[in-house]
């Protein structure tokens, strides 16, 4: 088995609970939720409202009905920002940004959409001032990552949601490496909008994802179908969450994500957390005493890290120090830029990027003390 240190991409292993879960939705309760009235149905429907709930809860939502399940946090991002923006508004963004929000905003710029980006320092960590500064021309949306895929940077999300709401702007956050890790709670955050993928730190399976929508935000739909309800009409329905899941759900995921959920909350978010950021510090220390190595974000003494930390090899090409860990060593980390071009031009890692590690609940300390032998021995 290999040392899977990739748990920034996808969480592995999963909890066998998942596992079980998915195959006996899949095998046992394989109908469409809301298509129908026999007892399958039902069954099935039954599973997407205990899933809804359950993640509503675990972030802090109020009403269920605001919680959208979608297949990714890409997803999420593209029908927030798609189904919000308009000709005229402005965006205030930032230089540590993945692209699932980069190149959406991207994309919109061309299209009468303003952008603005506010720049990270060297270490990736965002000011509140300068949020601020950005905001001092009308703004409609402040879009924030959590917590960077790269260096594992964690930005102050809390203190620009709650100037975001006394300002009257809408806040937006991509959650993609931080739920199930970090907490996060919309009401206290001030956060709008919240975009989170079912299979990183949520522990559920791929292609599961799910987007909270403020009660008083009306979106327009990324995808029109149908929906199982008012099916006399040819509009889309317009209240949550319909308006936005045309299509059939899938299923058996949003069974393994629910499993995912009691995993966390039986063992515990914050004992998560404390093993994960032990696991990041034992490497950062062991890697700051190599010679030839680079590290790269604030690492975790800073209290702004979590998740993950990039390095390189002075000298050495990432993809070749990936491949040789994966060759030599069994060991799995993610090499290059990471879909985040932005964030590597504030590190200072572009254009090779970077060699990514990850390590997970389910990771040891023995995974670690590996990892930093076998890079001291590529050196």
């Amino acid at each position: 088995m290999p040392v899977y240190l990739d748990n920034a991409a996808t969480t592995f292993p999963k909890p066998e609970a998942v596992y079980r879960a998915q195959d006996e939705v899949a095998r046992r309760c394989g109908a469409n939720p809301g298509r129908g009235g026999y007892r399958l149905a039902q069954q099935a429907a039954q599973v997407v409202s205990q899933a809804r709930e359950q993640v509503a809860n675990f972030f802090h939502i109020v009403d269920s009905r605001c919680l959208v399940f979608t297949a990714s946090a890409t997803q999420s991002v593209n029908m927030a920002l798609f189904g919000l923006l308009q000709p005229g508004d402005r965006v205030v963004t930032t230089s540590m940004e993945h692209n699932a929000v980069a190149r959406p905003l991207h994309h919109l710029q061309q299209h009468g959409i303003e952008v603005v980006h506010v720049a990270a320092d060297p270490r990736g960590c965002i000011n509140l001032a300068d949020i601020r500064q950005a905001c001092q021309v009308p703004t409609r949306l402040v879009v924030v990552n959590h917590c960077s895929n790269v260096s594992g940077t964690v930005q102050p999300v809390e203190d620009i949601g709650r100037w975001c709401r006394a300002q009257g702007i809408l806040f937006m956050v991509d959650a993609a490496q931080s739920a199930g890790i970090l907490p996060l709670d919309v009401e206290e955050m001030g956060i709008d909008l919240l975009a989170a993928p079912g299979h990183k730190g949520l522990l559920g399976p791929q292609g599961t994802g799910v987007l909270y929508v403020h009660p008083e935000l009306t979106l327009r739909p990324l995808i029109y179908g149908g929906t199982g309800t008012f099916s006399s009409q040819l509009e889309q329905p317009e209240s949550l969450p319909e308006s936005l899941e045309s299509g059939t759900l899938n299923l058996a995921g949003l069974a393994g994500l629910a499993a995912g959920l009691d995993f966390i909350e039986q063992t515990g978010r914050e004992r998560i957390l404390v093993h994960e950021q032990a696991l990041l510090k034992q490497m950062w220390q062991g890697l700051s005493a190599l010679s030839g190595v680079t590290l790269y974000g604030p690492g975790p003494d800073s209290g702004r890290c979590a998740g993950a930390l990039s390095l390189v090899i002075d000298g050495q090409d990432p993809s070749v120090t990936g491949f040789f860990l994966d060759q030599k060593f069994d060991i799995a980390v993610r090499v290059g830029l990471h879909c985040a071009p932005l964030a590597h031009r504030t590190l200072g890692s572009w254009p090779l990027g970077t060699v990514r590690v990850s390590p997970g609940f389910f990771n040891t300390e023995e995974d670690i003390e590996a990892f930093i032998a076998a890079i001291a021995a590529l050196r």
